[in-house]
């Protein structure tokens, strides 16, 4: 039995088996502008249509009740209304990594015939409220939608070809349409699909794996497990402790642990199979706390020895001493939570194997040349044998540094010797990839009489998870960024991030610097308090100047002023708000750029000129949505002179521009020097047609705490910040953030403001509302994004952005990170503004859930 209706003006029809609209559209029918980001549960959006007319989540929309309905998809939309619509979200910067972008395009079609010019502002910030955008912070989106409901003309912008201008993103248009394609809108003729079982326990030794109900299924090709894995079992960035599955014999470690891979001829099949596939386990207690974990003798994970995963500690001056001597001391403990990344699209990996034996496998990873190392070690191949291929994801924030299915995916690929593919429903991702790590954070700062601190210690304890990630880098960046942006004399700090059976924690934007600020802003606030002056005029006395000795004794460069002018730039906003009567906080912030400690950092890129007139820039960057793509452009146009039409950027993966992960806001700083290198090796060769010219940019000159030396060169660079939250006091709504940033140089001003936009909006969640949880025993208790209240459109505060640009020395153009530091002092600026208005000071996050305000109290 077929269902039929009307899509796009022609009628068609679909087979019953599929669950939803969606489904149709995409698998029967392979229209891909509606994006599956959470199906069934409706919560993101992205799969919005027009259903009669009406905006609705095709995944809600059965087949009963599609049939006979019109369906328009943006496929459907006339070519002049695509046009509008892409021009004014490409114009005003409204997309960054573009996944959500056309269902939010489908709803503003549907408000906007409706509403027309009497659209606003309100009613928009409610409908969208369907809608979940994790990169943009939504400023930009409402001012597109505003735009286009105005009824004036919509200003084409180009793009940009210098340093500096604010022309639109590459590919804008393209993802503003859903024309540019993500690694679940791939498809190939004779594709399987592939999915996972995953374990029913944390910790729980693996007795027996039955397969036979799964391998019964009609349509089922292979089910494999661990003992199909030809090479090693184990795979991870820094240590290779992480299975790619559990083998009979083994033991789960945390409930994102895989048991089984199976293949099918469609997603539908393979899912349901996989559920069927049989598991006996011997059910262990799980360490469900990391101070459970470090007081036991007991092994937390399956074939690890021991539950501390790494210890990073440093110590400057007499902090006893100066504790001694000091006119004031607070001593407070603030706990972190574990934060969900929640990017919109799902993890997806596609491999196909070659006639040649060799595995091409489609990545959104943020890493793909570690995913091809452990794709090869996996398959017992050398790493020539296997070529990953970028395609850019839809969003990511450190979550796509670890393999999460590719590994899957290559395996059954290369045993079926077919195209598989495989893509993870929203609450398999939720189990599997690494999250934002909890930490508990006890610290002491002491200051004199004048408000100067003068003494910090801090003892730090993060969950880290079963397996390493990046888990150890996150709480040595902790660790390193305890002081914040200030001088202080005296330091002691130690960190320690612990093995649990909870989810594995890794990278998310802010890396331990957020974590550990939160901590230190706090602190900082109650001095200035204490010694009776403002909080911005304790800030000024303390804040780093070049010449200072910071953190771990690193001596500031003149990049380090930028954390004044900040400062500045906030001030009269500050005054200005408190005169006003209003709740006001502030918190100031640093963020390396780069490695550092003491890793050495190539980048490499090639310019090409064709005899089309055209140019070709590779790179090594992933690009979700931050716009790497766009600075490689700008900076090939400028140092060329060439129009920006005419280049064309990709991510090379058939050459090695091995750059490592994408990561700790560095891929503008390492991108640009690497493409103007390679541009001004073409400009010396008189720039002939079909050569390629390459560039390279390296940072070498960091060292590793591990030295010991007394003032070691951490971080090659660092982003500076400073933000204040404006709350009104009788309702507690948080009515504006202003946020000034050192970005040394904007490369393009209007991405840069989108960057800090979406940082500040996730800063938000992760101060007020959000938090993933485990339960006693190891299983995430939050399984749909509306579960982690991401805030929606209508709660999210009017956000100025002020660019600050102290150029970073040594640094190409003088650019800094910005991916990252834009909700480092967010969540101290937010505690600051509710003590204002209640009188409590805030210790742990998220705020709302833990400790929400008291008005009239």
């Amino acid at each position: 039995m077929t269902i039929p209706f009307e899509l796009n003006g022609d009628p068609v029809a679909v087979g019953e088996q599929h669950p939803h609209l969606l489904s149709a559209l995409r698998n029967g029918l392979g229209v891909t502008s509606p994006k599956d980001g959470c199906s069934p549960s409706g919560q993101c959006g992205a799969c919005t249509v027009l259903v009669d007319g009406k905006a609705m989540a095709s995944c809600l929309v059965s087949l009963e009740k599609a049939e006979g309905k019109t369906i328009t998809t943006l496929e459907g939309f006339d070519e002049s209304e695509r046009e509008r619509y892409a021009n004014a979200f490409a114009a005003t910067g409204a997309l960054q990594c573009g996944f959500c972008t056309p269902g939010i395009l489908v709803r503003s079609k549907a408000l906007i015939d409706q509403k027309g010019s009497d659209l606003d502002r309100a009613t928009i910030e409610g409908r969208l409220g369907a809608h979940l955008c994790r990169c943009t912070g939504y400023t930009k989106i409402i001012a597109a939608v505003e735009l286009l409901a105005s009824g004036k003309a919509i200003p084409v912008r180009g793009r940009s070809g210098t340093i500096g201008g604010d022309g639109v993103k590459y590919e804008a248009r393209e993802l503003s349409l859903g024309d540019r394609g993500f690694v679940d809108d791939i498809e190939i003729d004779g594709m399987l699909h592939a999915a996972l079982t995953f374990a029913d326990h944390a910790r729980a030794d693996v007795v027996r794996i039955d397969t036979s109900a799964a391998e019964a299924v009609d349509g089922v090709a292979a089910v494999y497990t661990a003992a199909d894995i030809p090479g090693d079992l184990r795979v991870g960035i820094i240590h290779k402790d992480w299975p790619v599955m559990i083998p009979i014999g083994g033991r789960t470690s945390y409930r994102g642990d895989v048991l089984a891979v199976v293949v099918a001829n469609d997603v539908l099949i393979a899912r349901h199979a996989a559920d069927l596939v049989a598991v006996t386990y011997d059910v262990l207690p799980p360490f469900v706390t990391a101070d459970a974990a470090l007081e036991s003798d007991e092994d937390a994970v399956w074939g690890l020895d021991g539950n501390v995963l790494s210890t990073s500690t440093y110590v400057r001056g007499d902090v006893d001493t100066a504790l001694d001597e000091a006119a004031h001391i607070v001593t407070n403990t603030f706990l972190t939570q574990r934060v969900e990344h929640a990017f919109l699209e799902p993890e997806s990996t596609v491999a196909v194997p070659r006639e040649d034996g060799s595995l091409h496998v489609y990545s959104g990873g943020q890493g793909v040349w570690d995913d091809r190392d452990q794709i090869a070690a996996m398959l017992d191949v050398d790493t020539t044998r296997v070529t990953v291929e970028l395609v850019s994801n839809g969003g990511a924030f450190g979550g796509k540094e670890d393999m999460s299915n590719q590994g899957h995916t290559a395996l059954a690929a290369y045993l079926m010797g077919k195209p598989v593919k495989c893509t993870l429903t929203r609450p398999q991702s939720f189990l599997i990839h690494a999250k934002r790590h909890p930490i508990r954070i006890e610290m002491t700062m002491a200051c004199d009489i004048g408000g100067v601190v003068t003494a910090l210690r801090a003892r730090m304890v993060g969950d880290s998870g079963p397996y390493a990630s990046v888990g150890m880098k996150v709480l040595e960046r902790a660790a390193g960024h305890a002081c914040g942006p200030y001088t202080i004399e005296n330091v002691d700090v130690h960190a320690v991030a612990a093995r649990t059976n909870n989810s594995v924690c890794g990278a998310f934007r802010g890396f331990g610097a957020n974590q550990a600020q939160f901590a230190t802003e706090g602190s900082i606030d109650r001095l200035a308090e204490m010694v009776g002056i403002s909080a911005w005029e304790i800030r000024a006395k303390n804040v780093a100047v070049p010449g200072s000795v910071w953190g771990p004794g690193q001596i500031m460069d003149d990049g380090v002023r930028g954390i004044t002018e900040c400062l500045e730039a906030v001030k009269p906003h500050y005054d200005e708000a408190i005169d006003q009567g209003k709740a006001v906080g502030i918190g100031a912030a640093i963020k390396n750029s780069g490695l550092g400690n003491g890793f050495k950092e190539i980048a490499k890129a090639v310019v090409r000129f064709n005899e089309d007139d055209t140019l070709d820039v590779r790179h090594a960057w992933t690009e979700m949505g931050q716009g790497v793509h766009t600075v490689a452009l700008q900076v090939a146009a400028e140092i060329l002179d060439i129009d920006p039409e005419t280049i064309n950027v990709y991510v090379d993966t058939s050459r090695d521009l091995s750059a490592g992960q994408t990561t700790g806001s560095r891929g503008t700083l390492m991108a640009a020097g690497s493409v103007e290198d390679a541009c001004r090796a073409a400009i010396a060769d008189g720039r002939r047609i079909g050569v390629d010219y390459n560039g390279t940019y390296t940072v070498d000159w960091t060292n590793s705490l591990e030295e010991g030396l007394a003032n070691p060169v951490i971080h090659s660079a660092f982003g500076y910040a400073c933000q204040v939250v404006i709350a009104d006091k009788t309702t507690g709504k948080i009515e504006k953030v202003i946020a000034a940033h050192d970005v040394g140089r904007a490369i393009n001003p209007v991405l840069v403001e989108g960057q800090v936009e979406g940082s500040i909006h996730m800063g938000l969640g992760y101060a007020l509302t959000e938090e993933f949880p485990t339960d006693d025993v190891g299983m995430p208790t939050k399984s749909t994004l509306r579960h982690l209240n991401i805030i929606r459109p209508k709660d999210m505060p009017d956000v100025e952005v002020i660019l600050v640009e102290v150029p970073q020395p040594r640094s190409p153009f003088g650019v800094k990170g910005v991916g990252e530091i834009g909700l480092v002092p967010t969540a101290g600026a937010v505690a600051g503004a509710y003590h204002a208005i209640d009188g409590t000071w805030r210790t742990q996050l998220p705020m709302n859930v833990h400790q929400p305000l008291e008005i009239g109290v």
